[in-house]
């Protein structure tokens, strides 16, 4: 489906109280994979997995190792993101929800302003047809078919923005003969799953769709360079939620809420790692300050458009994310700040489920198999455990996966009493509250689903939450 800009939106960039030219303005690719773990990349660290053109993104542009998604649940996350707000204060905080048509897009500010925008690939957003001259589904199997001739076409005499979203690495799992096929044999499979031979094989064409990105990006690469516009678009390359497996998908552990993070532009970034701290909804307010564009009140995240000038620069000093209804019902929430990671459960008598870690895929099935028969380690029966603890506390260098719980010791007591405060303030300022009455459970344990099943309260609603602007806490007290 194709959509194109009236004549006024065209030339609307005429009008701009600023006086930075069209043709001086940058161009923007947003790249965004579906279910890619932020360790999944060689660039990270990953030792089997091939993705030599976003190593190379890496090396000439900056490579960030701190950053954090707002939520890891596919609708939500891509919401947080185009609104620069918290999922509770966007009106579409659980899987399967639409994004108002009354919020913030930072896209449609964009647009508003005479950059020609671009959508293609998954959308799970809302209809968008204000937002984007151009809006398709990409083309299977990874939805990035038309990408390289929707750079050929657009406009010349606009800058552009093009949000790209992949279908990859989202289950099912679509094998082609063009990208890496991996040996199971060679996987390194996760401390927290069951190295099994169903959950080598699942890992092993989890990364063939990895990979399959990668691709991707070498040839966007490829035709900015062909165009001579390289030096003037800045490439974000991030996902919107952790990988498709048990305990990471929809979690707050790094395992499913930190992203990789990788942002070039030849001509205006120079290379560096980064540590400091970003949230995806930052994304909107820096791309918006690096176009001459206002940010919006309602936009909720802060411009890390200093880290692209410096990269030791701090611009938060902490992160906050949650955990709502995808599928199984869940409330949590999560800050992030220093070398720490807090979690709150409002409902720890459940399950922390999805539908990765239930028996409907493979590494999924087989955890469920090996704990029934009693051949699991500690390590791998975070799935199975009720209830959970209502607070949970990990000192994340020390403890990368998150295994060992501080919280109750008494050396971090009083860290875990400044994060609990750090949380209470987050929560009153935005507005986010636990639902009395929750969405319930789609599906049983066995894959059945409730063919009536329905959206019930979200969080925030109590307290109109989507009619609320503040952050909360960026930086600490």
């Amino acid at each position: 489906m194709m959509k194109f800009a009236t004549f006024a939106t065209l030339f609307a960039g005429l009008l701009l109280p600023f006086t930075i030219q069209a043709e001086e303005r940058p161009n923007f690719i947003f790249f965004i994979t579906d279910d890619v773990g932020w360790n999944d990349l060689g660039a990270y660290g990953n030792e089997f997995v091939k993705t030599p053109h976003l190593d190379a993104m890496a090396e000439r542009g900056l490579r960030f190792t701190n950053a954090y998604l707002t939520i890891s649940s596919c609708s939500p996350s891509r919401c947080s993101i185009i609104s620069s707000r918290y999922p509770h204060n966007t009106g579409a905080p659980e899987l399967h929800t639409t994004l108002p048509d009354d919020q913030f897009k930072f896209p449609k500010a964009l647009r508003e302003a005479g950059y020609y925008t671009m959508l293609s690939g998954k959308n799970h957003i809302a209809k968008l047809t204000e937002t984007f001259d151009v809006i398709s589904n990409g083309g299977k199997p990874s939805g990035s078919q038309d990408w390289v001739s929707l750079l050929q076409k657009r406009p010349t005499d606009q800058p552009f923005f093009a949000w790209f979203a992949s279908v990859d690495a989202h289950r099912d799992w679509e094998i082609d003969d063009d990208n890496h096929i991996y040996d199971p044999a060679e996987i390194e499979v996760p401390p927290f799953l069951f190295d099994g031979p169903k959950t080598r094989q699942d890992l092993a064409d989890y990364y063939h769709e990895v990979s399959r990105t990668d691709t991707t990006m070498g040839k966007l690469v490829e035709e900015l360079k062909r165009q001579g516009i390289e030096e003037n678009t800045y490439i974000i390359y991030m996902t919107d939620n952790g990988r498709p497996f048990p305990r990471s998908k929809t979690r707050l552990y790094d395992s499913g809420i930190k992203t990789p993070f990788l942002v070039a532009c030849p001509g205006k970034i120079k290379p560096a790692v980064v540590d400091s701290l970003i949230s995806s909804i930052d994304v909107g307010p820096t791309i918006l300050e690096l176009a001459g564009v206002e940010i919006d009140e309602r936009a909720q995240g802060v411009s890390f458009v200093p880290i692209l000038k410096d990269p030791t620069a701090v611009v938060r000093e902490v992160a906050f994310a949650e955990q709502n209804w995808h599928v199984y019902q869940a409330h949590q929430r999560m800050v992030r700040t220093g070398d720490f990671l807090y979690i709150k459960n409002s409902f720890p008598d459940l399950k922390a489920l999805s539908k990765e870690s239930d028996p409907t895929f493979p590494a999924g099935e087989e955890l469920w198999e090996k704990h029934a028969a009693g051949e699991l380690n500690g390590n791998q029966k975070d799935i199975f455990e009720q209830p959970r603890p209502e607070e949970e506390l990990y000192q994340v260098s020390d403890d990368p996966y998150q295994f060992t719980n501080l919280a109750g010791t008494a050396e971090f007591a009083e860290t875990l009493n400044d994060l609990r405060g750090l949380l209470g303030d987050w929560s009153e300022a935005t507005g986010d509250t636990v639902p009395t009455d929750p969405t319930p459970d789609r599906d049983d344990i066995n894959g059945k689903k409730d063919k009536n099943h329905k959206h019930l309260e979200f969080p925030g609603a109590a307290s109109h939450a989507t009619e609320i602007n503040a952050k909360g806490p960026v930086m600490l007290p």
